[in-house]
Parts: structure tokens; sequence; C-alpha cells
């Protein structure tokens, strides 16, 4: 089948050059280099056939007919002409589960260059310093969620009362979170690549000469409203699907970097209590603990303002302290998109709202990647979503609306978009396809279909793409409306199984 290997050599060998283009790099203010918007598949032939529409549903017809599917929608389209080869009620909106990341996957890679990172900063406030009310009415440094604690090695229990500001020391640390749920307080091997670490930020507030504070105080106010979305069941914090959303959160708000099982209820003070032992560790003593509102804002944590924050060392106010960096935004949703990240996918969902002037909240978020849909020329009728993680059974969106946003990334007019791409799972090979795709009638699809799941109780879906045996790359997306179950799952792959073999 020299014309299917040479259509796969092609696509792997494009998307390996798009992912590996992203620059390894930590500042927001440098200018990405232009990249050629060349084809991304020059070695797939135009000329080979489109498939038959009546060979490509008589093909589907067995693995449709599956009780396990229940009365799905789908669609398949050539990706080179747009060619519809298969619709069953792909218009009809439902509910996308994880599939629906790959919108806003789509979304940050538009809205951000690919050397964007965000930044989580740390400021010192003079024990001197006066101390206006933060918004809400609580005064800077006053927790305004959760409990004050004593420093000692997770920030619960007692050391000892504060102490007085020294010269080395004093006064009030502030953690600005910046919306990167991949900060981590892992001092090894993490679970994301080159991730911020908080005893990196420990070691930078050592080196500026600060032995102890009074307060350490977290500040994930870039994002508001809601923590948590309609339609989210109330169990999936306590089975470790999400952490209500915080602009600051440790390891996505889990136990222990990379830990499975419940999340904490309050990320940002969990990460306050992980700092404060890293602080400890370094060298700094806290006396106290707690969340609330740094005066001026938490904007100097957005990504790519370029800004330093703070008023200098000559100032009263808050100072600059120390900074680190997430990896760049296109590792981020690849990470998100491989491994189908839900705290991953509500930063960036806010992440884009609040860089578009739309409040960094559910409502913001959805708002903006909807809005970025449209602006690719992708269609959106009855799109209506509550979250971009696609955990909320509230969310409705059509099988046509990914396939399109499939095909803008495919084709060349986009190729920021590139790492919608390589971002998703491999069958039989990485993320959440990773242990699919090894059973005798789906083993054919291992390597060759590339796709985005999705699974909640109410719906099972697979959206990505395949090349098939004629070596045409054809894209797809199937949305099961029934109660989510394993059999399901595995209909989903034969349906992309049956596609791959077909030579329609």
């Amino acid at each position: 089948m020299p014309g299917r290997v040479g259509g796969l050599t092609a696509i792997a060998t494009a998307l390996l050059a798009g992912h590996l283009s992203v620059p390894p790099v930590d500042s927001p203010n440098i200018a990405p280099a232009p990249r050629p918007a060349a084809a991304p598949f020059p070695a797939l032939d135009p000329t080979v056939r489109v498939a038959d529409p009546a060979a490509v549903s008589a093909r589907l017809a067995r693995p449709l007919a599956n009780p396990a599917l229940g009365n799905p929608v789908g669609l398949v389209v050539d990706a080179l002409s747009g060619a519809t080869l298969f619709d069953r009620g792909s218009t009809t909106a439902v509910a996308p589960a994880s599939t629906l990341k790959t919108v806003v996957a789509a979304a940050a890679l538009t809205t951000f260059d690919a050397r964007t990172t965000l930044t989580t900063r740390v400021f010192h406030t003079p024990s001197t310093a006066p101390a206006g009310p933060a918004p809400g009415g609580a005064e800077p440094g006053d927790p305004v969620t959760g409990t004050v604690a004593a420093a000692g090695t997770d920030g619960a229990g007692t050391t000892g009362g504060p102490s007085s500001a020294a010269s080395a020391g004093g006064g009030t640390l502030w953690l600005v979170g910046a919306g990167d749920p991949t900060l981590t307080a892992a001092t090894g091997p993490a679970d994301y690549p080159a991730p911020a670490r908080l005893s990196e930020l420990a070691a930078q507030v050592r080196a500026a000469g600060i032995t102890e504070v009074d307060r350490l105080v977290g500040d994930g106010t870039l994002f508001t409203g809601p923590s948590t979305a309609a339609g989210w069941r109330d169990s999936y914090v306590a089975e470790g699907n999400v952490t209500p959303v915080s602009a600051l959160e440790v390891d996505g708000g889990r136990t222990a970097p990379g830990a499975a099982g419940p999340r904490t209820t309050t990320s940002d003070l969990a990460a306050v209590n992980a700092f404060a032992a890293a602080l400890r560790r370094a060298g700094v003593r806290v006396a106290s603990t707690g969340v609330g509102a740094m005066p001026g804002g938490p904007e100097a944590g957005s990504p790519g303002t370029g800004s330093t924050g703070g008023s200098g060392s000559g100032g009263a106010g808050p100072r600059q302290v120390a900074e680190v960096h997430s990896p760049p935004i296109p590792l981020l949703v690849e990470r998100m998109l491989t491994y189908s990240d839900n705290d991953l996918a509500e930063s960036l969902g806010r992440l884009v709202a609040h860089a578009r002037g739309l409040p960094a909240s559910f409502d913001g978020a959805t708002r903006a990647v909807l809005d970025v849909l449209r602006e690719l020329a992708v269609p959106t009728a009855g799109a209506n979503l509550a979250d971009t993680s696609g955990l909320s059974t509230s969310n409705q969106i059509a099988p046509a609306t990914l396939v399109a946003l499939l095909r803008t990334a495919v084709l060349p007019g986009h190729p920021q978009l590139r790492t919608l791409l390589t971002g998703l799972p491999v069958a039989g090979f990485s993320g959440t396809l990773g242990d699919r795709y090894h059973a005798p009638d789906t083993r054919a699809g291992a390597g060759d279909v590339r796709a985005k799941t999705g699974s909640l109780r109410i719906v099972t879906s697979l959206a990505g793409q395949v090349v098939d045996t004629d070596g045409r790359l054809l894209l797809f997306g199937f949305f099961a409306p029934v109660e989510e179950a394993g059999t399901t799952r595995a209909a989903l792959d034969q349906m992309a199984v049956a596609l791959a073999s077909c030579g329609c």
C-alpha cells in the first residue's frame, strides 16, 4: 500500500516538524520568527481519487449497528477536498465531552504566539508599607478564604508566633498566579516538560536577601466568577477529574505531584502552603499563610504583559522578587490534548478570555473560544457551552463544528493550529488512546488513528484523523449519546478502524 505508507510518512514528518519548531524560550516579549505557511502534508497526492460516499457509508454500516452506540451522530470528510463522505445528524448539537478540548486548543493557539509563557511571580511588601483595603473589603495579606496557617513543613501546624520584621525580611510575600496549573512542587522529574517550579521561586526569594516574612499570601484573582461550572458532577473533585478553577494552582490541585485521587477544594490555599514549604527548605521562614488580593491586582502575572510589576526597590508597594515561567503555550496545548488535562483546558479558556478583554470566568471563556471559531470561519450553529474542558453535561456542540475545525488546522491558511494536530493522542501509543486499539478488531488502527477522546456518563465521543488505504487523509467526529462504557469506546474505535481500512 504505497499510497498509505507515503501519506503516513508525510503526516508524521510534517506534524513532527511543526511540533519541534516551537522555540523553547521563556520570555513572552520575544517575537517568534516568521514561518512559511506551507502545505502541511506535501507528500499527500491530491490526484488520488476521493473516496465514494456510498462506499464509506457501507464500510461504516456494520460498526454503526453496534447497540453500544445507541443513536450516534457523526461526520466524515476528505481533508484536502472537503468532500462529505458520511453524514449522520452532523449538525445536531450534543454534549461533546472532552473532544471539546480541540476548541479551546484552537482558541489558545490563535490568541497567543508560540513563545508566550505563563509567568508566576512573587512580590514583597515591607512591613512598613501602608496596607490599603484589597478588593472585596479584605485587608491585603488577610486571608479571604481558607484559614491562616503557621508555616511548618507544609504550611499547616504551629512553629511559633509571627516574628517581627528583620532587616533581611519581615512584611508580606505575595504569590501571584498567572493561570498555570502545571506549576509544580516537584523538585525532580515532573509530569510536564520543563515546568515552572516552586523550588526555583523560593531560591530566588532567598537570593533577594529575604530570610523571613510575617505573611505569605496567594493571589489567584486573575480568574473570576464561580470555580465550578454548571453541569459538573459533585464528584468530579473527589474523583480527581479536576480541581476548582483558580489562577493559582500547584500540580493541578493534586495532593502530591502526579498523584491520583481526590483534588483539593481550595487550590489557591494549597498552593500557598506548598510554597511555604519550599521557602522553608530554601531558608526562608514564613510565619503565616493565607489567600487574598494583592494591592494593584494580579495583572503582572498575566501572559504577554511584559510587566515586571511592583514599584521598584525604592517604593513602599509590592516589589517583584521572583518569577518562573511555564512551558510555551503550544506545549501546554499539546499536553492538554494528549492527556485530556481538564485543569489546563479551563485555565487556557480563561486566559483566552482575559487576552480578548472578556472576564476570565466560565462565561467569558466559553464566549471567547466560540468567538475565535467564528473568526476562523468554523460554523458554530447550535453551540452552547458551559465550560472549556468538556466536563459539563450542559455543553452542546455539533460534530460538524469539530470536523470543520480539524480541517481548518490541516489546511495551509492557519499554521498556528498545527499543534492541535500534533497533540491528538495516537491510537495504541499515547495519551488517552495509549491503552486502546490493542484488541484483534481494532489493532489495525494502531499508529494510524489520531483522535481526541471524550467520555462522560451521558456521551462517548471521538474526533480526529486517519489515512485510508488509498492515502487520503480523512477527518471524522463521532458522538454516541449513551451512558459511557468500555463497549461504547470500543465501538467508536471500530468505526475509526473501518475508515482506516477503507479503499472506498
